[in-house]
Order: structure tokens, then sequence, then C-alpha cells
């Protein structure tokens, strides 16, 4: 499978060809073209394509025109220029023919503020701001780019060429003429981006009002206490599970089926550790079998619309279930459909029995007497399904985080038969905040602590005894945490943006100098700057322009002692999987003259010709002695595949 090197970092050359506006338009083509052919190919394979070679006189007569353009194009622009550069587009994907191609030989670049989304406007310490205060900064380079400062430019910055690449409509590079020419723009953008993103100018004060004085490390992780990812690594060294640092590993890919012909589509999975798996589409339930090297052998279409129905009119609408839980040790099903407005709120779960394959009941959400909604829905704590007395379930809404319970008040199990509305679940334990929260997402632990992420990309940290008040609280960067996953013992968390996953550490020392997690103590200002996990700009292009991450999970433990090897997300028809030691390896290559917070951009790509609906790792019990990890599955909506990781010296 295709990982993230390829020409794209290399070093660029001020003798590569230049073109003209009507070759770049091409080249640029196809470019985009590339990438198509790359996401149909299976695995992660270069295409074919190859552009024509230019004669010498075709070079000849473009170099004699961009000579002419360039003296126009920027009057009074050369090299000593501050704000000059020069801009190169990528060309080729990732076929053997990839190659950087000069675009302007001496450009200029500005920051300009504008309210407007075309991006022009005063420049630099200009604005042409409407008294509405929603004007934001653009890069412009030129008559080629203009882009809004943030997330999806991807920008790249390579220090040691004087270079940033970045993602606007296609791949680009800007390279300068100066030490201090990079230094400058690359301050510039950092500033422009943090007022972007926090809506208050970049300064010293500001930066303490949106990370608080215990977390300035992650504004300057310079400050940042990093003995954290340290003694992690070395301790998953030590581990005799641990996988060898020097060996590389491949994916291969094992089956691929098609979804059920009636199903309307894969919509989501439910991997199972023990014998069954779920594929849940618009019409039903598909069960299929677990092996050692991945999940198939069609089995069993539970139609949950019919069962729905069946089971009697509740008032609960039910539509294709936004999420499947398993419980009871996998024998019960919990579904929650969102609501018939297009918002991602529920009022109830129907309940599905897997062994007869009917709809046994409908709960409600109510608390109080009212009616209440929840947005999402998760097990007690990592390996709560396979509990088959297992009677509760954690709930989250906007500004609600509980525990349901499916008994009554007394403990007994409510009796379902003789009920003529559907029953009413228990509010156990929790919290309503009166202000704004905005939780989006939630994860449990092993123990059952609960992490949560918000729209304002604040992580919070609950303990398992108290749902009112967060242990910790991480500031966000700026990004909406749209999935967030905690590994089994509850010292690194992983959350998804739209652009790019962050990993936290949660592990710090108290006062005492005693080791504990976030989860059970305030961590005060011995924190660890956390870790992103990024697409290359190539990569970003090639996904296409409106993908993002979604789903960043750790793979799957629930047993004490054994540590999580590998992160996947999926971004478009791209699964993405990362080394979970890799990543922690404070010495890794990826990490070399990299500035302010680290990431990682060392990934296994996994393309499939259709956007991928999930992508998630099967229980650890499924890996095989020559295999480090267990298999991955990834689900599209008419296919489902399985990948072994295979290591090989």
């Amino acid at each position: 499978m295709g990982g993230s090197q390829s020409r794209e970092g290399l070093e660029l050359s001020d003798s590569e060809t230049e073109g003209e506006d009507q070759g770049e338009e091409e080249e640029q083509q196809e470019d985009e073209e590339d990438g198509d052919e790359q996401r149909k190919s299976t695995p992660y394979k270069s295409a074919e394509k190859s552009a024509r070679t230019p004669t010498l006189d075709d070079v000849e007569a473009r170099l004699q025109s961009l000579k002419l353009k360039y003296a126009s194009a920027t009057p009074g622009a050369g090299p000593a220029a501050p704000n000059a550069a020069k801009l190169y587009l990528h060309v080729g994907g990732r076929s053997p023919n990839a190659k950087w191609v000069v675009s302007e030989k001496v450009t200029a670049y500005f920051f300009r503020k504008s309210s407007r989304s075309d991006g022009l406007g005063a420049s630099d310490d200009e604005s042409d701001d409407d008294g509405e205060g929603n004007a934001s900064w653009f890069l412009v380079v030129g008559a080629k780019v203009r882009a809004r400062v943030d997330g999806r430019m991807q920008l790249k910055t390579f220090p040691e060429q004087r270079r940033v690449d970045f993602v606007v409509g296609g791949v680009w590079a800007l390279k300068f003429f100066t030490d201090e020419a990079y230094k400058g723009f690359r301050s510039r953008y950092q500033s422009c981006l943090f007022e972007n993103v926090h809506g208050m100018e970049a300064n010293e004060e500001n930066t303490v009002r949106v990370y608080g004085k215990d977390f300035m490390g992650w504004a300057k992780p310079e400050l940042a206490d990093d003995t954290m990812w340290e003694d992690a690594e070395e301790s998953f060294e030590k581990s005799p599970l641990a996988t060898p640092s020097k060996v590389s590993q491949d994916l291969l890919e094992e089956f691929e089926e098609a979804a059920d012909d009636g199903s309307g589509g894969i919509q989501s999975l439910a991997l199972g550790a023990l014998d069954n798996s779920f594929l849940v589409s618009n019409s039903g339930i598909q069960v299929v079998k677990n092996f050692s090297h991945g999940i198939h052998g069609k089995g069993v279409t539970v139609r949950i619309a019919d069962s729905a129905s069946r089971s009697g009119g509740s008032g609960l609408g039910f539509t294709t279930p936004k999420k499947a839980l398993l419980m009871r040790a996998e024998t019960n099903m919990l579904l929650m459909s969102p609501g018939m407005n297009g918002k991602p709120h529920a009022s109830g779960v129907h309940q599905l029995d897997i062994e007869t394959g009917k709809i046994v009941t409908q709960w409600k959400f109510e608390k109080d007497g009212t009616d209440i909604t929840m947005r999402d829905i998760t097990n007690d704590s990592k390996g709560a399904q396979l509990d088959p007395s297992e009677s509760t379930f954690l709930g989250l809404d906007d500004n609600r985080l509980c525990r349901w319970d499916m008994r009554d008040q007394r403990g007994m199990v409510q009796n379902l038969a003789n009920a003529v509305d559907s029953p009413v679940l228990h509010w156990n334990q929790g919290h309503q905040f009166s202000r704004g929260t905005n939780f989006q997402c939630f994860a449990s632990t092993g123990d059952g602590s609960i992490v949560v992420g918000s729209l304002d990309g604040k992580i919070r940290l609950y303990s398992k005894s108290s749902m009112r008040m967060a242990k910790t609280a991480f500031p966000g960067l700026g990004s909406p945490i749209t999935h967030v996953d905690v590994t089994f013992d509850g010292k690194w968390i992983l959350g998804t943006t739209d652009t790019y996953l962050i990993l936290i550490c949660t592990v710090f020392k108290d006062k005492d100098g005693k080791e504990k997690i976030g989860f059970r103590g305030r961590m005060g200002n011995r924190i660890a700057a956390p870790r992103l996990l990024k697409l290359t700009p190539l990569d970003t292009h090639l996904a296409g322009a409106n993908s993002k991450f979604h789903g960043g999970q750790f793979s799957w433990v629930t047993e004490n002692g054994k540590q999580e090897r590998h992160l996947v997300t999926t971004v478009g028809k791209f699964s993405i999987i990362w080394n979970f030691q890799q990543v922690k390896n404070s010495t890794h290559e990826c990490y070399r003259n990299q500035e302010g917070l680290k990431s990682c951009y060392c990934y296994k790509i996994v393309p499939k010709d259709e956007s991928i609906v999930d992508s998630r790792f099967m229980h650890e019990k499924f890996a095989v002695s020559d295999s480090p990890e267990a298999p991955l599955v990834v689900a599209t909506p008419m296919k489902v595949s399985s990948f072994s990781i295979s290591s090989r010296r």
C-alpha cells in the first residue's frame, strides 16, 4: 500500500523546466486525471499515464515568452524584495512522471484581509472590513493563488529548503530567496491563521486567553514537557508485545465482497469481538463472520424497517441508524436513528435481539417526565459489549452527558411485554450543563472513564464517578472535534477534525512525583504538547477538494497491559493508517527541523474506488502469529474489504 513519501518532498531545483500558462493548465488537468486513476487503483499504485516530452525548440520558445511575462507580471519585484518568492506547481500526481514545474520564476505574495470570499482586499496592514467584524485573512500569490488562510491549505514547511507547500486547487510550493524571507512568511502566516481561527489578534495576551497558562506549551511547543512522550516510547519498546521498530509493514488485501444488493448501501460498521460483525444499511443489518484474516461470508440479513413497523407504534420514527451499538455479549444491538428534521439528535433507541432478528422494544429518552434527545450513545467501557449482564450505556447530547439504565429504579428488569407505550430509559447518572458546551462526540476507556469532544475543539476528561466536573479540559486548536477515541488504559486520546488528527498524552506526574492520567487528577502545567497527524499536500489534493477526516480510531484492545498498535482514519476514498509507536517516537524523521507542533506525515494509504464509509481494526484477538495487528476492515457503500498487516524485515 502507498505511503506518504513522493517527489513532492524533494529538493526543488532552480533549473526545473518553466511552463507557459497554457502548459501549466494542461499539466494541472493531467494531475487531476492522474489523481482519479490513483483513487481507482487498489493497491495504491502509480498511474501509467505519461506526458509528451517537449523538444528543445518547445523549451526555448517557452523560456523566451516567460521572460516577457515575468517582466510585466510583477513590476519592480525581484529576489531582493521581502515578499518575493519562486512559485512551483506539482504535476503528475503519483505517476513516475510526477515533478515540480516552475510556475512563476519571481513572484510576490501578500496577506490580505477581506470580507469577500474571492480574497480581494487590502494588503498586509490594511483592511477592507465591512464593519461587521467577519473579515478574514487571505494568502495571495501573484495571479495564480488566492485562498483563505486555514487548515484546508494543509501548509507544510521545509525550513532547510526555505520552502512551504500547500493546496489551493492544486499542489503549490513557495521557495524563498533568503532565510529571513522564509521566516517572515511563516511568522505572518501563523499570525493570520490564529486570527482567522480564534477571531482575535495574535498576541501574547490573546494566546493566554485561548490556551490558558497551563497549556502554553500547546502554543509554544518548545516550552512543553515532552518527557512524557519519551517515557511512553521507552515503556512501549520494553513491552513483550511491541512491534520491532525496524520492521516494515505491508498491507495485503484478503477479501472483498459486495454488499447485499437489496440493502441500499452500507451506512456503518458494527464490529464484534466474538463470532460475528454487522453491516448496517438503509434497509437491513447484514451479518458476517469474523475470521483471523478478516470478515466475510454473508449470512442472514435482518430487515430492520419491517421489524420496527411490526413491533408497534411508538412515535419513534425509524430511518437508517446513525449508530449501532453491540451489547449483552453481542446478543443485542441498540440502533439510534437521527430525527426526521435532518438533525443528528434522536429521541430514543430501538433494541434488536440478534438471535431472533427482531426489534424487541423501542426505548424513549426522558428526564423528569420530559422527552429529551441524544446526539450519540456508546458502551460504558471499551469491553462492556462482551458483558452478558450489561444493562447500562452512555448518552451524549449538545449539553448533556449521562448514563442510561434499561432497568427500573428498583434494579429490576422492566416488564416490556405489558408496556402500552415505549418504555422509558432510566437516567441513572449524569449532568445537564446550563452553558453551551456543544458536545459532539465521546468515547470510554477500559475502566469507564469518559472523553468528550466539542464544537470549539475542546476535549474534556471525566472520571467514571463524576460527570459534573471535568478532571481535565484540553483547549481547542480551533477546529471542531468530530470524533474522539481513547486507548484502553486512558493514556492516549485521538481527536478527529476535518483536516487533521490530534494525538494527546494524558499522563502526568503529580507534586509527589507519582504518575497519573488526566481522568483521575488535574494535570497542572506539566502537560506534553500534542502531536498532529496530517496528510501531505499532494495526498490532500488526490483525496479530493471536499474530503474530510472522519472516524479516527485506535486499534482495538480490551485487556489491561496490551497496547494499541495503529491509528486509522478515513478521508474521502482513502483509509489512512499510522504506526502508533512511530508517531510517539521523538526521533522520528518526520519531526526533524519541524517548527511548532510536531506533525507526522508517515502513513499507509488504502485507496478505494468510491467514498469510504468506515475503516476500523478488528479486535486484537484476531491477530495471527505472523501479523502484529488484527485485520483492518474497510467499508464502502457497496463493498466491504479486509486487509492483514504483515511484517517483513
